[in-house]
């Protein structure tokens, strides 16, 4: 390896396919990662600390739609890909990828695992080697946070010793036109050197490289993104609500406003936003903004504000809509089509179709649901999970379709449903079809 205090770059100039990678996280985002980089040719151990996910993996198991058991089986053969949770084989890698989950805890970033990935892999750290960090979370955590845990667990200097940068995820699972190879990726690093490591290390695994002046703006670009889809989703919310208390078709609406070829970008009302991107990640920057600046982020507070009740809202809306009808909420078997935060994927992750399904539950509703992405222990208990078909469509007193994945059938709900609540739009109109 070559050194990094005389401006060259490790694996620049090299044959980067030899370099030996470590993958910290085998979750949506990292084993997608993982298995793209064993895929280039790189000698990838994929390491995670839930020994269960791991030896799914081992088996050939994805839990991962975007790596599907094919494609897993083939890195497995490669002899490329190794998952582990054995600290012991993380010794002598070239480039570490972070991976991990970045969640709030009582409204707080929680670096937890960022910090334990960091401790783990300083312990491993060899002059010359590159760290990059992938999860999202407040500009200046690569420089100000990661980069003095490393520094502390190897005795080396980042920019003199290895290389150190930024690379936010933009992994959309279920997305089947813009995979990980084909997303542009936005790279960064403390230094030319490290932005150079960074860069020739993804150029190997996506199409297009997009290289940014440091770690913070390659940071809050992640959060930018995420911040855009959540206040314009709030805002469709909010005018949902709005339009049907005036009695207004909103989706009438949206589909006008859509003509205009210029100045407009659509954006649907849904039952709420989930995943790890919206209810979680714009809520870092928020946060960053009020430690640093001593003053509140209005935009996030306020959409988040609307995001979180719109699960309330839609099961008012059911309350009334089965009161309409003389019913009560109590002792009604409700049909619940999708469990996931969104369309064709198994990501539960603050899925909005938790908490309605638990505040019908506590209104003493029998609660069932289909969704053939979901594993079994992800189902909120007191659920019953069953298999959509004729049957279980005619005996619900009441559908509510929250996700409208492509395993679902539209003309059997169409044909056998005695009443449905629509929150995607995805049924069209009818006599027994309520929409959001």
């Amino acid at each position: 390896m070559s050194s990094v205090g005389d401006g060259g770059s490790s694996l620049v100039g090299t044959d980067r396919s030899t370099a030996r990678v470590i993958v910290v996280g085998q979750g949506y985002v990292g084993l997608p990662v993982a298995v793209r980089a064993a895929e280039a040719g790189f000698d990838v151990v994929g390491f995670d600390t839930d020994k269960a996910a791991v030896d799914r993996l081992t088996n050939g198991d994805s839990h991962v739609e975007d790596v599907p058991a094919a494609r897993l089986a083939a890195a497995l053969a490669s002899g490329h890909y190794t998952p582990t949770a054995d600290v012991e084989q993380l010794a002598g890698f070239d480039i570490a990828v972070i991976s991990v989950p970045t969640p709030l805890s009582d409204g707080q970033p929680d670096l937890t695992f960022v910090e334990s990935a960091g401790q783990t892999l300083g312990g491993h750290l060899d002059r010359g080697a590159t760290v990059i960090l992938e999860s999202t979370t407040w500009p200046g955590t690569t420089e100000e946070f990661l980069r003095p845990i490393l520094e502390a667990e190897s005795g080396l200097t980042a920019g003199i010793d290895f290389h150190l940068g930024y690379s936010p995820e933009r992994i959309d699972p279920g997305n089947r036109t813009w995979r990980f190879e084909n997303t542009p990726k936005v790279v960064s690093g403390i230094d030319d050197a490290s932005l150079a490591a960074v860069e020739g290390f993804y150029s190997r695994l996506v199409d297009t490289t997009v290289a940014v002046n440091s770690p913070k703006e390659a940071e809050l670009t992640k959060l930018i993104e995420n911040l855009y889809r959540h206040v314009n989703i709030a805002l469709v919310n909010e005018l949902a609500m709005l339009a049907r208390a005036l009695d207004i078709d909103i989706w009438a609406t949206l589909d006008a406003a859509q003509t205009k070829p210029f100045g407009f970008t659509r954006f649907e009302p849904g039952p709420g936003v989930g995943g790890h991107c919206l209810p979680i990640d714009p809520s870092y920057l928020s946060w960053r903004v009020k430690q640093s600046l001593g003053r509140p982020f209005r935009f996030v507070e306020l959409a988040n504000d609307i995001n979180e009740h719109m699960p309330d809202y839609l099961v008012q809306r059911l309350i009334l809509l089965l009161n309409d009808r003389g019913l009560a909420v109590r002792g009604r078997r409700v049909l619940v089509l999708g469990l996931s935060y969104k369309r064709n994927t198994s990501d539960a992750r603050e899925s909005p179709a938790l908490p309605v399904c638990l505040q019908l539950l506590a209104l003493g509703a029998e609660v069932r649901a289909v969704d053939p992405h979901v594993r079994p222990e992800q189902v909120p208990e007191g659920v019953v999970p069953v298999v959509l078909d004729a049957g279980e469509v005619a005996a619900a007193d009441v559908v509510l379709v929250l996700v409208d994945h492509d395993a679902f059938e539209p003309e059997l709900i169409r044909k056998h449903a005695r009443l449905v609540l629509d929150a995607r739009n995805w049924l069209g109109r009818g006599d027994r079809i309520e929409v959001l």
